[in-house]
């Protein structure tokens, strides 16, 4: 993959058809990789204050690269969570939007959000104890 790469292309649970279709896990798996990644909650979450263009979200989510934004946008579009609209301007203008059903996460993610919030000094120290308990396991 080039470094200029930034086509839409599908993930594992995509790849793999789904043998039972009526499993509960049939296409859940792929939903909540999108919705769950880094990237798509934090453009989620600037998408709810508003319509933003490319450049203003990738100034408001820290250390996103332009590769990555260019590929969260069209994954979130793809999946019907994000509207993109290109206006006849030199040069081009593109705002985005969250659809009707983008929006409706944005209470799930400020949940998700404020429990990190209530919970990280929990979590750090729970870190902090299995880090110096196990010194020879390298999973950070």
């Amino acid at each position: 993959m080039s470094v200029t790469h930034t086509e839409v292309t599908a993930g594992p649970a995509e790849l793999e058809p789904c043998g039972q279709q009526d499993h509960p896990d049939c296409g859940v798996r792929d939903v909540l990789d999108r919705v769950g990644d880094k990237w798509s909650v934090l453009v989620i979450v600037e998408l709810a204050n508003g319509t933003r263009r490319f450049r203003d979200l990738q100034r408001a989510i820290d250390g996103i690269s332009q590769r990555m934004l260019t590929l969260t946008v069209r994954r979130l579009e793809r999946d019907g969570l994000v509207l993109r609209t290109v206006y006849p301007t030199v040069p081009a203008q593109v705002d985005y939007r969250l659809t009707e059903t983008g929006a409706s996460l944005t209470h799930l993610v400020k949940a998700l959000a404020d429990w990190s919030l209530e919970h990280r000094a929990h979590i750090t120290r729970a870190r902090e104890t299995y880090d110096s308990e196990h010194p020879d396991h390298e999973i950070r």
